[in-house]
């Protein structure tokens, strides 16, 4: 591999990372500060990827919509859209105990990954949403890999300062002792159910961006992307190498799992021919193995909670 191919799959390697980067400081926000057990990523990350497709594709027989608005347009539809469906899935789930929200959200995005795949007139069905512009394209030419990942840069640095703000915040200060003690916070007389809304919606809006982030990378999406391996359960091993609560290992995390994913591909490709269907599993043995292996060296995490002082989080 030449020296400009070896770049070009690093840019495309940062890329995917700094997709998942989203999730996971997304996650980070729901389960990290407010204890949500939240395991429908998928359904917030395809919602987030078809919101943006539907709004900002050409006029087509194929799917709804084809409104060919801008991208930053795009953009922020699929985080508002995603943001909403979050605000009423919590309104009959928020109150749960965690075992029971998760239960709640893996089916919810189970539902939704299925309607995505039946309703034609939706979503294209199975055969999906090809031809997603990807924004500057045909000014940039063989630069666009580079241009999209400072697209992407940027989001993760703005969701990061804001999430780093409003947990310094007293809100922030509230959240965490709602997932330490809830009880003792309702005694203190603030509305728990209201602030871990809030986390919830908000994780969700940042999920709906990363999806349309990767809605407008791959410029095709399918109801195939949106499984739980890849979709979910990929972002919460994120979450839990680079510990929970705390952005700067959400990213870490990211890096890391995203990086060990994709090596493993290389790996299994050298397998021979016999066992191709054996390398999916493989890599997920691998991932596991990775896991297990941080859980008995570092079961906070590489970098576990950040502490956060009780002056920076004062009014």
């Amino acid at each position: 591999m030449t020296l400009g191919g070896i770049f070009s799959y690093l840019v495309f390697f940062l890329i995917f990372t700094g997709i998942y980067a989203v999730m996971t400081l997304a996650l980070n926000m729901q389960r990290g500060f407010a204890g949500l057990f939240n395991i429908g990523i998928a359904g917030f990350w395809a919602v987030g990827s078809y919101t943006s497709a539907i709004m900002t594709t050409p006029p087509s027989a194929e799917h709804l919509g084809g409104y060919n608005l801008p991208f930053v347009l795009g953009l922020l539809a699929a985080g508002l859209v995603a943001a909403l469906l979050a605000f009423l899935i919590g309104i009959p789930t928020i109150k749960l105990r965690e075992d029971y929200l998760g239960i709640a959200t893996i089916g919810i995005a189970e539902i939704i990954r299925l309607v995505i795949k039946n309703e034609e007139w939706l979503s294209n069905g199975v055969r999906g949403i090809a031809g997603i512009p990807k924004p500057m394209a045909g000014f940039l030419g063989h630069n666009y890999n580079i241009f999209f990942l400072l697209i992407v840069v940027l989001i993760i640095a703005i969701f990061f300062y804001l999430s780093e703000k409003g947990i310094n915040s007293p809100w922030g200060r509230v959240l965490r002792a709602i997932r330490e003690e809830e009880e003792v916070v309702k005694a203190a007389g603030k509305n728990v159910v209201r602030y871990r809304m809030e986390a919830f919606v908000l994780g969700a809006f940042m999920m709906g961006v990363g999806g349309a982030l990767y809605a407008h990378f791959t410029s095709f999406i399918s109801p195939e992307a949106f499984k739980p391996m890849q979709a979910t359960f990929l972002v919460w091993i994120m979450l839990i190498i680079g510990g929970s609560a705390n952005n700067f290992g959400s990213l870490v995390g990211a890096l890391l799992t995203w990086g060990i994913w994709t090596g493993t591909e290389f790996l299994t490709g050298m397998l021979p021919a016999a066992y191709t269907t054996q390398a999916s599993a493989l890599r997920v043995i691998l991932i596991g193995v990775f896991l297990e292996i941080i859980l008995l060296s570092r079961p906070q995490g590489l970098f576990g909670e950040k502490k956060y002082s009780a002056s920076s989080s004062k009014s």
